[in-house]
């Protein structure tokens, strides 16, 4: 695989709830972290003492980040009236010659700052609130 603008991952929102994806317009960076956190079972006879764990066990969850420039898109207003409503709503991460990361995420953080000389501009965090669907495009 050659290597991939950053420009070409992006950040999609289901701005109707019905599979009306928009992209998250401005964006300059964007990020997907997966955790998953591991349930220990070390006893007293666990061979050497070595730290044991259960497998398939724990909770799995992901973390979509971005930051970029406030453009006053339809995006930016779906993405304030969903964070005010606290509401759950499904996205998509594509990341090129990868796939497509897709399934409900909440908005957990969102940020505007500016400096008197320059742009205004966004920090945006969600945490997924389901199960997550992986699709190779």
């Amino acid at each position: 695989m050659s290597a991939q603008s950053g420009r070409d991952m992006l950040l999609r929102l289901d701005q109707t709830g019905l599979g009306s994806f928009i992209t998250v317009a401005g964006l300059r960076s964007r990020s997907l972290s997966f955790n998953a956190a591991s349930i220990d079972v070390t006893d007293a006879q666990s061979v050497g003492k070595w730290r044991e764990l259960l497998a398939g066990g724990g909770i799995k969850r992901a973390s979509l980040s971005g930051s970029g420039v406030f453009k006053d898109q339809a995006s930016d207003e779906n993405i304030r009236e969903i964070f005010f409503d606290g509401s759950i709503r499904n996205w998509q991460l594509i990341i090129p010659d990868f796939g497509r990361v897709e399934g409900a995420f909440q908005i957990v953080s969102l940020e505007f700052s500016a400096d008197h000389a320059g742009e205004v501009t966004f920090d945006i965090a969600l945490e997924s609130a389901g199960e997550l669907s992986f699709v190779v495009i």
